[in-house]
């Protein structure tokens, strides 16, 4: 007997039995917390949902009970509320830093900032920014994110890879983006699978696509045309999907908006394959006796007093309540989108003045008007411009802008100096009925002078009847406008007019 041989022999078969045994371990337990489309809505609140010190707290119970757990964040993040812009997205990525978030994807709003404050803000975060469809038309490198990472948890691999919707190349001001390639997600989502699908057990696409019908690409269509991915943690689109929506034999899942609900879903994972995948969604309302995490509230506290010496200075009166919830000023004309659009055409003494729906982002109770109530409503940074447009191009916009009718999309126009009919059940390109400027029927051989903000003079939205019309003359931002329109005219109480009729 060889006993050289014999030792040899008996220690391969150890090895194989152990490697056999690490294989066909006890199954793994994963639970992922998602999030999406908070645009900085940190606080619990009437327009917001249970704020990030609740979702904070929730997210630590789960990890004290569970021994992995993935949270995840679908985009639109840093952008949108005081407490982000002011310091462009800085508090909104040292609170996540708190949070432990594993993943960001970028959001079309994430880029309002540029391009260099991305990547500043990558740079201060313990978590990757993910986009894997996007490239630089040079071919260089972007340095402020990266296509995907790979978590291991207990020998459970799980591979986590970023699609940003293309439509960022027209719902950011195109300065932004300029040298970006947003490229077709499905294209991009295939490259990850044949690139990680054999190296992980759980494959996700963390995605700011959305669901929407109206949308050229979404996360549906991912699904469809590319196998091999597990779960799409989705966001854009502010759907709630409570249950999930399973696409072949991929899972969508989203959480609506404004940090109104908590994605769930838990999974076993045994031998590599999904035994069992639970989604929940933990509502705001369900978190109403939850104890906000004390850091974040205290963080949250002490950066709303730094910047409270700005934001509460009284700037006006309204006698009425301002609307601009998202449902309506993207659907219809508004008495906020009527305020916006004269104190436009009143600081440029111009014939009319449009501005779309999207960039209206919140109400403002009757009573005192503070700074911050305005900035809040206007966070952009965009500025007045007067351009010169033919009638025949006017009515092309009014008629782009009612294109997606009723689907809220932020292209909605909401008008000064216009009175306009359209028919929403007519097909898109024929739905403008009559249309009339300064009360009279608008004469398409005219040229009109029309205050328009520099996103849509620039073509976002899709106004592209707006890029070669020259400037006649420029003001400041468009906040700025507004609240010296209401210092010089208030106390204010705008009505809803007749402006805009859907037939």
């Amino acid at each position: 007997m060889n006993f050289k041989k014999l030792s040899f022999g008996l220690i391969t078969l150890l090895l194989v039995m152990a490697l056999s045994f690490t294989v066909l371990a006890e199954e793994v337990e994963l639970r992922i917390y998602h999030i999406n489309d908070v645009h900085s809505r940190v606080e619990e609140g009437s327009y917001s949902g249970m704020g990030y010190a609740k979702i904070s707290t929730l997210v630590d119970k789960g990890r004290r009970e569970k021994e992995n757990v993935l949270f995840l964040d679908a985009g639109d993040s840093f952008h949108g509320q005081i407490i982000a812009n002011i310091n462009e997205g800085e508090s909104i990525a040292y609170i996540l830093n708190l949070m432990n978030l594993d993943a960001l994807t970028l959001g079309n709003h994430d880029f309002n900032y540029g391009q260099d404050r991305l990547t500043e803000l990558a740079s201060t975060t313990d978590f990757p920014l993910l986009a894997a469809n996007l490239s630089r038309d040079d071919g260089n490198d972007i340095s402020f994110k990266d296509d995907y990472f790979i978590k291991e948890y207990e020998g459970l691999k799980v591979g986590v890879f970023g699609l940003v919707t293309p439509e960022t190349r027209y719902k950011t001001h195109p300065k932004n983006v300029e040298g970006l390639i947003f490229g077709d997600p499905a294209v991009a989502a295939q490259e990850m699978v044949d690139e990680l699908r054999n190296q992980v057990d759980v494959l996700i696409a963390l995605s700011h696509l959305g669901i929407s019908e109206e949308s050229e690409y979404t996360s549906i269509d991912v699904a469809e045309n590319v196998d091999g991915i597990d779960l799409i943690v989705d966001g854009h689109s502010h759907h709630e999907l409570p249950n999930g929506q399973l696409v072949n034999d991929t899972m969508i899942l989203q959480a609506g908006e404004y940090a109104k609900n908590l994605g769930m879903v838990d999974l076993i994972v045994d031998n590599g394959q999904i035994k069992d995948m639970k989604v929940s969604m933990y509502t705001k309302e369900m978190a109403e006796d939850v104890k906000p995490d004390p850091i974040i509230e205290l963080v949250v506290e002490r950066l709303n007093r730094a910047n409270e010496a700005i934001t509460s200075q009284v700037v006006g009166t309204t006698n009425v309540e301002l609307n601009g919830e998202r449902e309506n000023v993207r659907t219809g004309e508004t008495n906020l989108g009527n305020l916006i659009t004269d104190a436009m055409k009143w600081k440029l003494d111009a014939d009319a003045a449009i501005t779309n729906g999207g960039g209206i982002r919140a109400s403002i109770d009757s009573g005192e008007i503070t700074q911050g109530e305005v900035i809040t409503v206007l966070p952009f940074g965009n500025t007045a411009m007067a351009i010169e447009l033919s009638g025949a191009d006017l009515k092309a916009a009014l008629e782009h802008g009612v294109s997606q009718y009723p689907a809220e999309e932020g292209l909605f126009p909401q008008v000064s100096g216009i009175e306009f009919t359209f028919a929403g059940d007519a097909e898109p390109g024929n739905r403008v009925q009559e249309v009339w400027v300064g009360g009279e029927p608008l004469n398409e051989d005219e040229n009109y002078v029309v205050v328009t903000n520099d996103f849509m003079k620039a073509g976002g939205d899709g106004y592209s009847m707006f890029t070669d019309a020259p400037i006649v003359s420029e003001a400041g931002g468009l906040e700025e406008v507004v609240m010296e329109y209401i210092e010089e005219t208030g106390p204010v109480a705008p009505e809803v007019g007749g402006r805009i009729t859907a037939e």
